[in-house]
């Protein structure tokens, strides 16, 4: 029966996960979506009790706690600290004012009012860093910012479960004494964490390493994630606080990236069935009788969220746009709000009608999350790219070499060792910057414009080269260089064959496809590891070379006259290039 209800929801989110995808709505919104058609449709084991189940899916959070870890090493964590214990406690009091205050307001009472006010003001750490990971941006101010007051926030959840037994109204007294016995047993819990960490888990993995076992390996990397949160637990701590000393801990090990790729498919699959049992959760009875006190709540708790963040964000001197955009990423309520309410709910502090309409509301907002960075990018559109001053007055080299990236760079080299005067020309301020730490002179511009070009020499140069990374800005510069300044020998990076064919479309014929001749050396070199000589695999890559550019050539005719992706795709017919030699 355990087999059968666990196919269902694996059925449930493949399913619905994709259809989220296609409609750009998110993965989260499908495994949402899948928990409740869960509820709606099935009668699992569960149902009556699914906070079972988001208990158990909470390992999910454990487990991206951990990663997180990986990737703080202590010494960047103890730099952030100010960022954490000071913006982070600032941020969960301001917020938990604001919406306590207005929970306060509706006509809740002061002790329920103050639990919905801080569990609110508590942001997703799954949806968060799930939303910097997929934008590539933990290292960047937002994601930095972001993952030191999520932490903060992870780590409150403990001082809030203690308010709730302080304020309940049948809870037990608490003395001094004990609060500071809990304290100081979460200090040892702590420290003990670090010491086995250091001097314990690298001659671990070393040990299993030479077993050469990747299975062990991976029940290792479980194993260290279990352990560091069950002692966090025995000490009254969360789980996830564990999980991230654990993390950090291992941050600077040689076995950091293994470890993390044995635990990612189980953080994957625990965070999908995490947000599977959030929708399972959901009370649809309290939902249809509270319908529109919800509809309305949603977005005016997120938004007075959304504006309290960014006023501490302002306050602590981040800039307009930064500081939106952190809003708008954390406006939503979190994971551990369910915690927080589940906990305050059986202390007495909140009736089960205001936690389901609670509940109700968090995983609402977080479904709402999933479109933060798309509206955020719609109303401040792309970031402002930064502009430098800059002289031309030496440029006019013999050629003028377009983007200074990865490309540019080698391109450059046999001109340079070769003594022949060049001008670097690319409008990354930052590239342009980092140019000068090692000594070579690099122009800031932009090269879709004439007067750029004109004033980087290209009037007098014998060759133009065209290495920018995004293929239309390529396109762009080479039809303004073509037509402006016939004189010099265009040489252009093409991203792939549509490309080149839009580019020789344009009457450029000095097309290098950026990854043609790299593919073609590595055949080659696979043909002479099976015994072809060098002769041999050269005549055979010279052939298909040839063969590929009359292919191109036909393509370019059959493609003449359209300027779109798609149009050049269906103008062309796919054709095998190769044949096998008996046929040849």
């Amino acid at each position: 029966m355990a087999f059968t209800e666990a196919l269902a929801l694996i059925a449930l989110a493949c399913l619905f996960v994709p259809l989220a995808k296609r409609l750009n709505l998110g993965t989260v919104i499908g495994y949402l979506v899948a928990g409740v058609a869960a509820g709606l449709a099935l009668n699992l084991s569960f149902s009556d009790h699914p906070e079972e189940l988001l208990h158990f899916a909470e390992f999910g959070v454990v487990l991206f706690l951990f990663v997180i870890g990986l990737e703080f090493r202590p010494r960047r964590l103890w730099e952030l600290r100010g960022t954490i214990f000071g913006r982070g406690l600032v941020q969960v009091l301001v917020c938990g004012a604001v919406i306590g205050g207005a929970a306060f307001a509706f006509g809740l009472h002061w002790r329920a009012a103050l639990i919905v006010g801080l569990g609110l003001a508590l942001s997703s750490t799954a949806l968060v860093m799930r939303e910097i990971d997929e934008n590539g941006e933990r290292r960047t101010p937002f994601g930095e910012t972001a993952i030191a007051v999520l932490l903060f926030e992870d780590l409150a959840i403990v001082p809030l479960l203690l308010l709730v037994t302080l304020i309940a109204p049948t809870g037990e007294d608490m003395t001094l004494g004990g609060n500071v016995v809990a304290v100081a047993i979460g200090i040892a819990a702590i420290a003990f964490l670090i010491l086995v960490g250091r001097y314990a888990l690298n001659p671990m993995f070393r040990v299993i390493a030479r077993t050469r076992t990747p299975e062990l390996m991976t029940a290792a990397s479980l194993g260290v994630v279990i352990f560091a949160a069950l002692v966090m637990a025995l000490a009254g701590l969360s789980y996830a606080m564990g999980a991230f000393i654990a993390g950090v801990m291992l941050a600077d090990s040689a076995f950091r990236h293994e470890v993390e790729a044995d635990i990612e498919p189980f953080r994957g699959l625990f965070l999908g069935l995490f947000f599977i049992a959030v929708g399972l959760s959901l009370d649809l009875g309290a939902v249809a009788a509270n319908w529109l006190l919800i509809l309305v709540a949603v977005p005016v708790l997120m938004a007075l969220k959304g504006l309290a963040i960014y006023g501490v964000s302002r306050a602590f001197g981040t800039p307009h746009r930064l500081a939106l955009r952190i809003s708008m990423a954390m406006a939503q309520h979190g994971e551990f709000g369910f915690v927080l309410f589940a906990a305050a709910a059986s202390a007495l502090i909140l009736d089960p009608e205001t936690s389901s309409v609670v509940v109700s509301i968090v995983t609402l907002s977080m479904a709402l999350s999933s479109q933060s960075d798309r509206v955020f990018r719609r109303l401040v559109g792309a970031a402002p790219r930064e502009e430098l001053e800059e002289d031309y007055s030496d440029a006019g080299g013999s050629v003028l070499v377009v983007g200074f990236g990865r490309v540019g760079q080698v391109a450059a080299q046999p001109l340079v060792a070769e003594g022949i005067a060049v001008t670097f020309l690319d409008h990354d301020a930052d590239r342009v910057r980092e140019a000068q730490r090692f000594g070579r002179r690099v122009h800031f511009g932009d090269g879709r414009r004439r007067e750029v070009l004109q004033a980087a020499g290209a009037a007098e140069a014998r060759a133009i080269v065209i290495a920018t990374d995004d293929p239309e800005t390529t396109l762009a510069i080479a039809r303004l260089a073509a037509r402006e300044f016939p004189g010099a020998r265009l040489i252009v990076r093409a991203f792939d064959r549509i490309h080149a064919v839009r580019l020789l479309n344009e009457a450029v014929d000095g097309i290098v496809r950026e990854t043609f001749a790299s593919a073609l050396e590595i055949g080659a070199e696979g043909l002479r590891s099976l015994g072809y000589s060098e002769v041999e695999s050269q005549r055979v890559v010279e052939d298909i070379r040839l063969r590929d550019e009359m292919r191109l050539q036909e393509q370019v005719t059959l493609a003449r006259g359209q300027t779109d992706r798609t149009d050049i795709v269906a103008a062309i017919a796919p054709q095998p290039l190769v044949q096998r030699r008996d046929e040849a």
